[in-house]
C-alpha cells in the first residue's frame, strides 16, 4: 500500500471527472449601479470558492449552494408545498406535521427561498412549477445551483463579461454575463398571458427571463403612434450550444399583440441569427404586447433570454466590411433608429484580423458589428459589371469591397494570369454578419467553367452552423484572361449583402485554438489539453506550440503539431504547491513559411456539442490554470527527452520517465488514451532513474509515418479470489504520464 501511494503521488494528472462546469447564468446580465442574485445552474460546484470575472467593474459574493433533492426531499416537499396551498389566505394557526416530517424528513434549502411557509400562493405555484413540473426532464448537468450576490459598479464598462467558478476542484467553464445601460427587469411568473401583470411604466427597458417547459412569456406596455419600436431576443447569443437539444440552442421566437390581441408581427430569427429582433413602427397610441417563446414550446432553467425593448438603435449592415489595417476609413452604416447613416474611422488598427465597429448613440453605442482589418490592396465593386463585357478588371492581388445590390445580381471580375499561376478566391461576409450566401465561379475568355464553390467550412468561426463563404484553390494551366462571377445562391440581394472578395497567390497561414479553456491539475501534476490547427491557404508544415512566459513550474510536453496534422493532445505540467486563484496562460504557434518565421497566438476556447452530434470551437478571453491540492507527496516525472520516439514499423521502443520513484507495486496497468492504429503500451517497470514502458507498433496495422503524440493513461487493479480463480472486482484511474511524441520508422 505505501508503494502504491508514493507512485501514485508521482502520477501527473487530475482525472477529468467531477470537474467543475456551469450550464447557465439568470439572469444573464444587470445594468451599471445594481446588486442582483444572480442563480448559476451547473454540476460539481460543491465548496464554491469564488467568482471569477473578466474585465473591470463586477464583483460577486457567494449566497449559498444547493444540491438536487433526492426522493425523500422531493415528496417532503411536494407534501409542504400542498398543504401550504391548502391554508387559508388569513389562517395563522400553527400546521400540523406532515408525514414526512412525522418521519424526520428535512427540506434542505432552496434557493431563493427563505422560509416556506412566507410564500404567498403565486409564489408557491412557481415552486410547484420548478420542481414538479411533468414535463420538466432532470439534467444532472443543470442540476445544481450557487446563487452569486453581483454587485455592478456604476461605471463599470457596459458589454459582456465572463464568469467562471472558482472550487477546490480547480476553475469552472466560463459563461457570458452582460453589464448593460439600461433599467432592467426579471419576469415575473405567472405572465403567460397579457393580462397576468400590469404595463411597464417606461421603455426601453431590459427585461431577464427563463422559458420553462410550454412557457409563453408575455409583456404589455404603452407606446406612443409613430414610435420606431425595436426589440431585441439575445438567447442563443448567451449560451452558443445546448448538447442534448434540437437545433442545438433555445430557439426564441419574438410577437407583437395590440391591445385587442391582433398579432401585428411575429418573427423567429433575423438573417441568419437564430436570435429574433423585430421592427416595428407603432400605428397608435395604445397598450402593446410583446410575446417570447420557444419555438416548439421546449424549456428548461437553461433557456434563458434578455429582451431588450423600446426606440433603441440598433445597427444591422455595415459597407464596406472591411479595409486596410492602419488606414482610414468612411462606413455607410444601415439599421434602425441610427443617428447618421456614415461613420468614419480615423485610424484603424495596424494589425490584421477583426475590429468591432459601433455608432455613437445618444450617451453610448450601438451593437457592435464586425469589420476586417488586412495587409493587401484593396479596392472597390464598381457597377455595372453582371456581363462579360462590363467586367471589371483587377490587378492581382486585391481585396475587393463589393455587394450584391438586389436580388439576381451578378458581380463580374476580369483579370489576367499566365501558365502555372496558383489563385486563391475567397468570399468573407457570413463571416463579418453579411447575409449574404455567396456562390463563386471561375472562367476562361471562351466561358468554360474551371472552379466552382458555394460553401467552404470555417472551423476557426465557431459561432456559425451554416458556412454560406465562399473559397477555392485553382493553377492556371495557361496565359490569359479569366473571369470570377460571384453571386448569391438564392438569388437574394439588397443594401446589407456586402462582401469581401480575396484574389491572388496563396498566402499560407494558420490559426490556433486551444481547449479546454479551463485546466485544471493536481499540484506538481499535468492535464491533457488539445490545440487545433486552422489551415490556411495550403499551409500543412509543422507548428510548434509553446507556452509564452509561463508561471514557474508550468511546462508543456508534446508542444508539436505535426506536418498535414490538425489538432494535437499535449499535456501541462503544474508546480508541485497549489495556487489560491486560477493562473492565466499564453501559447503560441511557430511556423516556417517559405522561409519566414510566423508566429500566431492560440486562442482559448470550448469544445462544445450541438444537438447531440455537431462540435464547435467557441473562442472565449481567457485560458486559465488552476493548481490544486493533491493527496499526498508529489514526485513529477518527465520525459528523458522532447523529441519523438522513433518506433519501428513491427518493434518496440523503450520510453523511459525520470523521477525519484522508489517502488512500484503490483496491479498497475497503462492504457493508451484513443490510441493511433497499431499502436500498444506495454508493463510499466522500475529503471535506474525512474519509470520506463514500452511502445510496440504492428506491422500490418501501422501506418507507414504516423507521427504525434501519445496519452497514455496509469490505472490501478483490484483483485479478489472467486471460485478459486483471481478476479478484478475493483479498477480506479491514477492519472496520465507526460505527453509522449512519437513517429513510426521503417526499419
Amino acid at each position: 500500500m505505501i508503494a502504491s501511494s508514493l507512485f501514485a503521488a508521482a502520477l501527473l494528472c487530475l482525472a477529468q471527472q467531477g470537474e467543475p462546469h456551469i450550464g447557465y447564468l439568470y439572469p444573464a446580465g444587470a445594468e451599471r449601479g445594481a446588486s442582483v442574485d444572480v442563480w448559476v445552474g451547473g454540476q460539481f460546484l460543491r465548496q464554491v470558492e469564488t467568482a471569477r470575472f473578466t474585465g473591470e467593474g463586477v464583483r460577486a459574493a457567494i449566497v449559498g449552494h444547493y444540491r438536487p433533492l433526492n426522493n425523500q426531499q422531493r415528496n417532503a416537499l411536494r407534501q409542504k408545498i400542498r398543504q401550504l396551498r391548502q391554508r387559508k389566505p388569513d389562517e395563522t394557526t400553527a400546521l400540523e406535521q406532515t408525514e414526512a416530517e412525522k418521519e424526520g424528513i428535512e427540506i434542505p434549502p432552496l434557493p431563493g427561498v427563505t422560509d416556506l411557509e412566507l410564500l404567498d400562493r403565486e409564489e408557491l405555484a412557481e415552486l410547484q412549477r420548478r420542481y414538479f413540473d411533468p414535463r420538466k426532464q432532470p439534467n444532472p448537468q443543470i442540476g445544481e445551483t450557487v446563487v452569486l450576490r453581483l454587485m455592478v459598479d456604476e461605471d463599470a464598462p457596459p458589454g459582456p463579461r465572463e464568469l467562471r467558478l472558482i472550487t477546490p476542484r480547480g476553475s469552472s467553464n466560463p459563461m457570458r454575463f452582460e453589464v448593460g445601460t439600461l433599467t432592467e427587469y426579471q419576469e415575473e411568473e405567472p405572465n403567460d398571458r397579457e393580462a397576468d401583470r400590469g404595463t411597464m411604466s417606461w421603455l426601453p427597458v431590459v427585461i431577464n427571463g427563463q422559458v420553462m417547459p410550454g412557457d409563453v412569456d408575455r409583456f404589455r406596455f404603452h407606446a406612443l403612434e409613430g414610435t420606431r419600436l425595436v426589440v431585441v431576443a439575445q438567447a442563443r447569443e448567451l449560451i452558443p450550444y445546448l448538447a442534448d437539444a434540437v437545433p442545438g440552442w433555445f430557439q426564441a421566437t419574438l410577437a407583437l399583440y395590440d391591445a385587442q390581441g391582433r398579432e401585428l408581427s411575429f418573427v423567429d430569427d433575423f438573417r441568419f441569427h437564430p436570435d429574433p429582433v423585430l421592427a416595428f413602427e407603432i400605428p397608435r397610441n395604445g397598450e402593446y404586447v410583446v410575446e417570447i417563446r420557444d419555438s416548439i414550446y421546449r424549456g428548461r432553467e437553461d433557456f434563458v433570454y434578455r429582451l431588450t425593448l423600446g426606440e433603441i438603435p440598433y445597427l444591422t449592415s455595415l459597407y464596406p466590411l472591411g479595409a486596410q489595417a492602419g488606414a482610414r476609413a468612411a462606413l455607410r452604416v444601415g439599421g434602425w433608429n441610427l443617428p447618421t447613416d456614415w461613420v468614419v474611422l480615423d485610424r484603424l488598427r495596424e494589425e490584421p484580423g477583426q475590429q468591432p465597429v459601433a455608432v455613437a448613440a445618444g450617451e453610448g453605442l450601438t451593437n457592435p458589428l464586425p469589420f476586417a482589418l488586412s495587409e493587401l490592396p484593396e479596392a472597390e465593386e464598381r457597377e455595372p459589371n453582371s456581363r462579360v463585357d462590363d467586367a471589371q478588371p483587377l490587378e492581382l492581388p486585391v481585396i475587393v469591397n463589393g455587394r450584391i445590390g438586389e436580388p439576381g445580381d451578378l458581380d463580374l471580375f476580369r483579370f489576367e494570369g499566365k501558365s502555372g499561376d496558383r489563385l486563391v478566391v475567397e468570399v468573407v461576409a457570413r463571416r463579418l454578419g453579411s447575409p449574404l450566401d455567396s456562390l463563386i465561379r471561375l472562367t476562361d475568355a471562351s466561358g468554360n467553367q474551371l472552379a466552382v464553390n458555394d460553401d467552404h467550412e470555417d472551423p476557426a468561426s465557431g459561432l456559425i452552423t451554416h458556412h454560406a463563404d465562399s473559397t477555392f484553390r485553382y493553377k492556371l494551366r495557361k496565359r490569359g484572361s479569366y473571369y470570377l462571377w460571384l453571386g448569391d445562391t438564392q438569388g437574394q440581394g439588397g443594401e446589407a449583402f456586402g462582401y469581401r472578395l480575396r484574389i491572388g497567390p496563396p498566402q499560407p497561414d494558420f490559426e490556433l485554438r486551444v481547449v479546454p479553456s479551463a485546466i485544471n491539475v493536481e499540484a506538481g501534476g499535468s492535464a491533457v489539453c488539445t490545440v487545433h490547427a486552422v489551415r490556411k491557404d495550403g499551409f500543412d508544415g509543422e507548428v510548434e506550440v509553446a507556452l509564452v512566459d509561463p508561471p514557474e513550474g508550468f511546462t508543456l510536453s508534446g508542444g508539436i503539431i505535426q506536418a498535414g496534422q490538425d489538432s494535437a493532445r499535449m499535456t501541462l505540467r503544474a508546480p508541485a504547491e497549489e495556487t489560491l486563484q486560477p493562473v492565466p496562460l499564453e501559447l503560441v504557434g511557430r511556423a516556417r513559411i517559405r522561409g519566414r518565421r510566423v508566429e500566431r497566438r492560440a486562442v482559448p476556447a470550448e469544445d462544445m456539442m450541438q444537438a447531440f452530434l455537431w462540435r464547435h470551437l467557441v473562442p472565449v478571453e481567457e485560458l486559465l490554470a488552476s493548481v490544486v491540492k493533491a493527496g499526498g507527496m508529489r514526485t513529477p516525472l518527465e520525459l528523458a527527452k522532447e523529441e519523438p520516439w522513433r518506433i519501428p514499423l513491427g518493434g518496440k521502443v523503450k520510453v523511459k520517465l525520470r523521477g525519484r520513484v522508489k517502488a512500484l507495486p503490483e496491479d498497475i496497468r497503462l492504457v493508451l488514451q484513443s490510441p493511433p492504429e497499431g499502436i500498444t503500451v506495454e508493463k510499466l517497470e522500475l529503471v535506474k532513474g525512474g519509470l520506463a514502458f514500452t511502445l510496440r507498433a504492428d506491422r500490418k496495422a501501422t501506418p507507414k509515418g504516423l507521427a504525434g503524440n501519445l496519452i497514455v493513461e496509469v490505472w490501478a487493479d483490484r483483485y479478489t479470489e472467486k471460485d478459486g480463480e483471481r478476479v478484478r472486482s475493483r479498477t480506479r484511474k491514477l492519472g496520465i504520464l507526460p505527453a509522449v511524441p512519437f513517429r513510426v520508422v521503417k526499419i
